[in-house]
């Protein structure tokens, strides 16, 4: 089937799905409702001449990804604390989203950048060439990045997390199939999905190891500043790869999803029926998956 354009993300109970600029949450509340909310997020990633320019429009779209990912969490951890919680002031929610954008940020740069580059600081002492050097600190970073998100699977909040992420990507499996959108045939879908941001994290960390082996300079602080400055030339590098990769059925770019797509089988799980039910509600909310259904040829009512 034809690349569909829908993507989307997992929230606290729910999912988030983005088609162009318009995006839709779709929540299971306490009371066992969904809630579904619509929004234009209309950002820089939306201009017309700045998406036919490779690589930076994979950088606005990975800074516009973030913040509408934490907007999108935030909205739907609200429908889980407590009344005199959710009677918050609108600017300061604006205040307290930036800071928390600007918090996470950071605490992303420290762990996967700052520290494996600190401690591939210590093997200056084993061997002298550089290239070996930037070769461990891509190691250690795939390690450690790896390790995080092992780690936080064993949350149980994170672990409904990643049911519901899993529901995202078999409602987008499920359309791309030609499979009518029913909680049957999204359950029959696969939960691993090319366009995964999984795997973009992950080719940051493989592309960065590239980059980093090749760009060397003798001061250790120019180095740490170059790895900072280069972050987002690398994310613009990986959103070039990971729309290449959704839109291709190419063996070479499939081998080299393929390290995404068994990170995958950590940060999704097999969802309930429930779950799906809100994915579809997300879906339905900005797609009308019918209609390209028909457009593409597609349509059939159950999966094989």
């Amino acid at each position: 089937m034809k690349y569909s354009g829908i993507g989307g993300q997992a929230v606290m109970e729910g999912v988030m799905m983005k088609n162009g600029a318009d995006y839709a949450v779709a929540v299971r509340k306490p009371d066992h409702e969904i809630a579904v909310e619509t929004h234009q997020y209309t950002g820089l990633s939306q201009n017309k001449k700045l998406k036919k320019i490779p690589v930076i429009r994979g950088v606005f779209t990975f800074i516009e990804s973030l913040t509408l990912g934490l907007k999108t969490l935030s909205f739907s951890a609200s429908f889980f604390e407590e009344e005199e919680e959710k009677e918050t002031d609108p600017k300061k929610e604006k205040v307290w989203l930036g800071v928390t954008t600007a918090v996470s940020i950071l605490f992303a740069i420290g762990l996967f950048m700052a520290l494996p580059y600190g401690i591939s600081l210590l093997f200056q002492n084993i061997t002298s060439s550089p290239w070996i050097c930037a070769l461990l600190e891509g190691v250690i970073r795939l390690l450690v990045f790896i390790g995080y998100v092992a780690g936080i699977s064993l949350m149980p909040d994170i672990k409904r997390v990643y049911m519901y992420h899993g529901a995202e990507h078999k409602c987008i499996n499920c359309i791309e199939q030609g499979l009518d959108l029913t909680v049957e045939n999204v359950q029959k879908s696969s939960r691993l999905h090319k366009r995964c941001g999984t795997s973009f994290l992950l080719f940051v960390m493989l592309i960065s190891i590239l980059f980093f082996m090749m760009i060397q300079v003798k001061s250790a602080v120019w180095r740490l500043a170059l790895r900072l400055l280069l972050i987002p030339v690398i994310a613009g590098v990986s959103y070039e790869f990971i729309r290449l990769a959704g839109r291709s059925e190419n063996a070479f770019v499939s081998l080299f999803s393929a390290p995404g797509l068994l990170l995958q089988k950590i940060t999704t799980r097999e969802p309930e029926d429930d779950m799906v039910e809100v994915a579809i509600a997300s879906v339905e909310a900005v797609f009308d998956w019918k209609s390209y259904l028909k457009e593409q040829g597609g349509g059939k009512k159950d999966a094989a």
